[in-house]
């Protein structure tokens, strides 16, 4: 062999073996990726098996009240007349409140959707079940980046399978189990709606702006992209109210989640163009007849007095909708992203016209439905969320004193009591949207818009509350799923 054809073969065998060790050291980080991700998820569906197969179905069905919780999308907290809406009308809502409570310190679990609802369903942090942002469709391009650049913590694309959902436990008891509307915790099996706990579902898998965006009955797609989505709201409660009908002689969990007002906005003919918020206000005074719609036929089946409707939204409005006196919008730390609206209504049981400032969020709905349905809280893993039937009802003190404040996966905030504490984020400013700004302190008490912040005059509240907020970071990090273990089993 010629010097020449000498080169030629160490340079390919040194390209060749330059490949081979790429491939697998490429192989072997996919791999070592794949390890880190199945380990670090803490899945444990034993777990939650053993959970729900020791829930007991109550002899007296009858006794038990309905459940209807009505979760709209992107309604900020100045959205409604009775929270001080001038724009938008809404004497549904408005006349609900009246015969009901109405709160005005209660927090989504996120300022974003799918977050939110994991936090509403499991009664827990939502970064406990790996839920820090919005789901795309699995097959999407979207969804795949969102894997690859950490996004989606641990690779996890929906509602984790050991994650124990509110139907999943009221079914167990006796409830027949309905979602209409927007589901938004994963599109394909094991995180699917009719595998986590609902008898039936009809509406869309992810929100209204994502594609392929169909419609669901059950299992199979109804209607399929394009979906005329003007008719969105209408469908939504056409299918709510035939489930109520179809299961007026047995307890029911209704969890209707309309996709308005969320971006892009639509409204049925009879109501567009009729409000003074434009089609915004159109998407939600549709929704404030919707919930006419519901409460009329609860009294027309003689249910009235059986059933708790509760109505809220999943975080703060977008780039329309108004978020009342608070500053901030959806996905921001701030008052605006995660302060919601919230109305209970249940004639004889919740005193009408009463207004509660009490803290409250939204995960704190698991405890109190399955106290609701007789139904002993998990003590296999750690539920966030408290019983607040005893605020809404006799005026109790809130059960929480701190609540923690999570986007995108990180902890920014908290709120101790009157204290607001922030970390340094992203700045709200739209001039400036990628700088970070802070840490801040506000007194919500006179500064309930977070305009000054009193870092440097009450440094020492700031340094209690930072201090707070670093064991809770401590304490995720040990055990961020939040299971508990008993005699070391």
């Amino acid at each position: 062999m010629s010097e020449k054809d000498k080169a030629k073969f160490t340079r390919r065998a040194f390209l060749k073996g330059t490949l081979a060790v790429g491939g697998a050291l490429a192989v072997g980080g996919i791999g070592l990726k794949w390890h880190f991700n199945c380990v670090n998820r803490n899945f444990d569906p034993a777990r939650t098996n053993a959970l729900l197969n020791g829930i007991r179905a109550c002899k007296n069905p009858d006794e038990l009240p309905n459940i209807i919780i009505i979760f709209v999308d992107d309604l900020g907290y100045g959205d409604l007349g009775c929270y001080g809406s001038g724009a938008v009308k809404t004497p549904v809502l408005d006349r609900m409140a009246e015969q009901g409570v109405r709160m005005t310190n209660f927090y989504a679990s996120s300022p974003i959707c799918s977050p939110s609802r994991a936090g509403l369903l499991t009664g827990r942090y939502p970064i406990r079940s790996h839920v820090a942002m919005p789901y795309y469709s699995s097959s999407s391009l979207m969804s795949k980046a969102m894997v690859v650049i950490g996004q989606y913590p641990y690779g996890v694309t929906g509602i984790p399978e050991d994650e124990v959902l509110l139907p999943e436990l009221l079914k167990k008891r006796g409830y027949k189990t309905a979602l209409t509307g927007k589901w938004h915790l994963g599109d394909r099996s094991p995180h699917l709606p009719n595998e986590n706990g609902f008898d039936f579902f009809y509406g869309s898998l992810f929100s209204n702006d994502m594609s392929p965006f169909n419609i669901y009955r059950n299992r199979e797609i109804e209607i399929r992209t394009p979906v005329d989505q003007n008719f969105l709201t209408k469908n939504t409660t056409r299918e709510a109210i035939r489930f109520i009908r179809e299961n007026i002689s047995s307890p029911f969990f209704l969890y209707m989640a309309p996709n308005m007002p969320h971006e892009p906005m639509h409204a049925s003919d009879e109501f567009r163009a009729r409000s003074s918020g434009g089609l915004y206000g159109d998407a939600v005074e549709e929704i404030d007849f919707s919930v006419s719609e519901i409460l009329n036929t609860l009294k027309e089946l003689g249910l009235d007095k059986k059933t708790l409707v509760v109505f809220s939204s999943d975080n703060g409005p977008w780039w329309q909708g108004s978020a009342g006196f608070t500053r901030g919008r959806k996905n921001s730390p701030l008052e605006g992203g995660f302060r919601v609206p919230f109305i209970a209504r249940w004639p004889g049981v919740i005193p009408e016209g009463r207004i509660s400032n009490e803290m409250s969020m939204n995960f704190d709905l698991f405890a109190t439905c399955l106290e609701i349905a007789g139904i002993p809280l998990p003590n296999d893993r750690i539920i966030d969320g408290e019983n607040i039937l005893p605020v809404l009802i006799n005026e109790a003190p809130s059960p929480h004193d701190t609540l923690y404040f999570y986007r995108e996966g990180n902890l920014e905030g908290m709120r101790h009591k009157n204290w607001k504490y922030l970390r340094r984020h992203r700045s709200d400013n739209g001039a400036f949207p990628l700088f970070y700004q802070g840490p801040f302190l506000f007194n919500l008490d006179i500064d309930p818009n977070e305009s000054y912040s009193l870092i440097e005059s009450r440094p020492q509240i700031a340094k209690n509350l930072e201090n707070m907020m670093n064991s809770w970071d401590k304490e995720m990090e040990e055990n961020v799923r939040g299971w508990i273990n008993h005699g070391g089993s």
